[in-house]
């Protein structure tokens, strides 16, 4: 009996586990750059001595990965708003540890102290580290993430960095809580060279909400199947007793 139960109850944990990945999915729809999270489900064999525990298949799920594909690009209009194009180049952001992530988030800002960061507060890296920013009249970005500026009281156009784009493809990257793409097991990705950016564009999420709702459904009509075994197994549970309890 305690196979049934404790099969199920690894099976309602695995579903309340991914709504909640879809639920953070749903909620991000409308989140610049989001890559939307990949659940998967697994059955997990457990070997030993004999068939106890080779009776037993509890059910796992993992968010293993995000979505790659690039969400729709929505023109602004705005200097610091910028779009990566393709789905394998991503901005260069400086972690809170000080590492290198990378994001799709392009919606730029410029901090009080200069310091040119995204929109979710990560410093954007540039070719020889954080980019900060002198005063400046008016600012644009051309197409290969090079920042030009027109300094306070006019003058000649300058170039003050260039923002730096990598390149995921062919490494082994994983997506983090904070919604950064980082390398796993550490390190950088290599500078990608042919990357190009729309400016004055924003890259919006690439959730699909009626996949997720569909998602969301099947879910939950899982979740209601498994907990239909947990009562058939209280069910079985209780005859039994009740045999048992009959007079001899």
């Amino acid at each position: 009996m305690d196979k049934l139960v404790y099969t199920a109850a690894s099976g309602l944990r695995a579903r309340m586990a991914a709504q909640t990945a879809i639920a953070n999915n749903m909620a991000n729809a409308s989140t610049t750059g989001f890559r939307a999270d990949r659940v998967v489900f697994d059955r997990i064999a457990l070997k030993g001595d004999g068939t106890t525990l080779e009776a037993r298949s509890p059910s796992s799920e993992e968010v293993i990965d995000a979505d790659r594909t690039a969400g729709a690009i929505m023109q602004t209009g705005r200097p610091l708003d910028v779009a990566v194009t393709g789905n394998d180049a991503w901005l260069t952001v400086q972690a809170p540890d000080g590492s290198e992530a990378y994001t799709r988030r392009g919606d730029l800002q410029v901090a009080p102290s200069g310091v040119l960061q995204t929109g979710d507060g990560f410093i954007a890296m540039g070719q020889s580290g954080p980019i900060t920013l002198p005063p400046y009249q008016s600012l644009w970005i051309a197409g290969d993430g090079s920042i030009s500026i027109v300094p306070t009281g006019g003058g000649e156009p300058q170039i003050v960095d260039r923002l730096k784009l990598a390149s995921a493809k062919g490494s082994d990257t994983v997506k983090g809580l904070d919604n950064l793409i980082r390398v796993r097991g550490g390190g950088a990705l290599p500078d990608d060279l042919d990357a190009t950016l729309t400016a004055g564009a924003l890259e919006g999420s690439n959730v699909n909400m009626t996949r997720m709702l569909v998602d969301m459904i099947e879910n939950q009509r899982s979740y209601e199947v498994t907990a239909s075994l947990m009562k058939s197994a209280k069910d079985m549970d209780e005859s039994g007793a009740s045999i048992m309890r009959l007079p001899s």
